[in-house]
């Protein structure tokens, strides 16, 4: 027996509390098809996310870096600055089809832990470990350690202006901002909401003082590229084919990954039936519109020719336009990179949590802080893996391999809400969309997935092997978990009760029949 069933006596609110022994949420099923059971005295992870910090981050986790720096990559296929701009309206369109059909998702599967969650509730336990297993390992903690990267090369910008900053110091300062995020995360839920909030309002700013700038191009008639009879011109005289516009489309879907991060949090979420599909309804027009914006201010400061020829084009708009206030640029990247590093941790602890509260990983990691309601040991496992990629410099290699796996589980998850659709057609669903929008998120999914593997078939062949790796990971540890021999089980109690030590942590309560 793990040292997770046994009882354990608490204090809570001045009382003796003994804490109901966890068992396995495939043994017992103690969530009903539709959700979770509340408890006002349960010891679980407490509502604290509102329908505004669930804006901040949805908002704060898809405006990155990106929009500040790298959109030639869909003015590079496209070849117009009018097909790029159409372009970036319809992924914005297309990624918030995808996050209504999460909100279905999210109301009818009560759950944190996205995709994860549907995946295990509705395909089973192997297809959700293969989701964790490339998520948990690889994605969230190289996404964590670039973005970290990324803030640290650019606050450093203003000191060294001529030339790049010393590769030391930026991995330290990357590391530092990490460090201090985990510790934000393992105090609070509200402080490392209150950050995101905060952040999110920052990098908003600064897209609206880029937006402003832009626009007085535009009063001026400076705007030439964006005149009617020319928006469409092709750059350099080629006209972009079908298969280019669909790359460049593939370009503007990464630039709005995020959009489902707040699923992994929803059972923190107040009242999650109306606040997280009003946050999604909310965060998805803005970040389009803001998009749309930031991308016309490009167009209104240079040309598409400049545009092209500019790394950062952010810093050369901020550059051309801002004049003495051009430093306000790569400081905007880098808070809009600390709040993106804030609200990743956020929410893949969270996977890491529900993951090892159903089996699929250590059982030490669905452990709750009793003093702050946090997922100390999640939030620190994924902290240290995140560091630990900052150590390589393949992790941009990485995460080309396993990029394109993100679209499979999208499309998996959202191939379940089809398939449920038809075999509980009664069930219980808060949100309920035309059939036909989750339909359609497929095909574009598995158009998505052919474009990739078309394009980068080594990359996507070689992510797909990553992710196979993690079947005989799953049957020797998972599937063949109750044939491990006694000194094993007795390692595995022995750390998890070192660690509930360590970080003052219990299991949450489980539900009785």
């Amino acid at each position: 027996m793990s040292d997770l069933e046994n009882n354990h006596i608490v204090r809570k609110n001045g009382k003796a509390v003994e804490l109901k022994p966890l068992k396995t949420y495939e043994e017992k099923e103690k969530y009903e098809l539709h959700g979770v059971e509340e408890s006002a005295e349960s010891f679980k992870l407490q509502r604290t996310i509102t329908v505004v910090n669930g804006v901040g981050i949805i908002v704060g986790n898809i405006i990155g870096s990106g929009i500040f720096v790298s959109p030639k990559g869909v003015l590079e296929n496209t070849g117009s600055a009018g097909m790029a701009l159409i372009v970036w309206a319809l992924c914005g369109i297309f990624s918030t089809i995808g996050a209504l059909c999460y909100a279905e998702l999210g109301t009818t599967i009560l759950e944190s832990g996205g995709d994860y969650a549907y995946i295990l509730k509705i395909f089973g336990s192997l297809l959700a470990f293969l989701r964790l297993w490339i998520a948990v390992l690889i994605i969230y903690p190289t996404n964590q350690a670039i973005i970290a990267l990324t803030f640290a090369n650019y606050i450093t910008f203003p000191f060294f202006e001529t030339c790049l900053s010393p590769d030391v110091a930026v991995r330290l300062l990357a590391a530092v901002c990490i460090v201090i995020l985990t510790w934000v995360n393992c105090k609070s839920v509200k402080w490392a909401t209150t950050v995101q909030d905060l952040f999110t309002a920052a990098k908003l700013l600064a897209l609206v003082v880029i937006i402003i700038a832009g626009f007085v191009e535009i009063f001026k008639g400076n705007a030439t590229s964006l005149e009617v009879g020319r928006s469409m011109d092709a750059v350099g005289g080629k006209t972009a084919d079908f298969s280019q516009i669909a790359s460049a489309a593939y370009q503007g879907f990464f630039a709005y990954a995020g959009w489902n991060y707040l699923n992994f949090v929803t059972e923190e979420m107040i009242n999650p039936y109306k606040n997280l599909p009003r946050a999604i309804l909310i965060s998805m027009p803005i970040v389009t519109i803001i998009y749309l914006l930031a991308n016309i201010a490009y167009f209104a400061a240079m040309n598409p020719e400049e545009l092209l020829a500019s790394n950062a084009v952010a810093v050369t708009l901020g550059n051309r336009l801002l004049g003495v206030m051009a430093w306000v640029i790569p400081i905007s990247v880098a808070l809009s990179t600390f709040g993106g590093v804030n609200g990743s941790l956020l929410v893949s602890s969270r996977i890491f949590f529900v993951g090892a509260r159903h089996g699929h990983m250590p059982e030490s990691l669905a452990l709750i802080n009793l003093n702050n309601y946090t997922p100390v040991p999640a939030l620190l496992v994924t902290s240290a893996l995140s560091l630990l990629m900052l150590v390589t410099s393949d992790m941009y290699a990485l995460i080309n391999y396993v990029g394109f796996a993100n679209w499979v589980w999208y499309g998996v998850a959202i191939a379940g809400q089809v398939y449920w659709r038809f075999k509980y057609p009664d069930l219980k669903r808060p949100i309920k969309l035309n059939i036909l929008l989750p339909i359609f998120f497929c095909l574009v999914c598995i158009f998505i997935l052919v474009l990739s593997f078309k394009s980068s078939p080594i990359e996507c062949l070689t992510g797909t092997g990553i992710t196979l790796s993690g079947i005989p990971v799953y049957f020797l540890f998972v599937y063949w978990e109750k044939r491990h021999p006694d000194w094993l089980h007795k390692i595995k109690s022995d750390v998890t009760k070192f660690i509930q030590k360590v970080c003052y942590a219990l299991p949450q309560d489980t539900h009785e029949d």
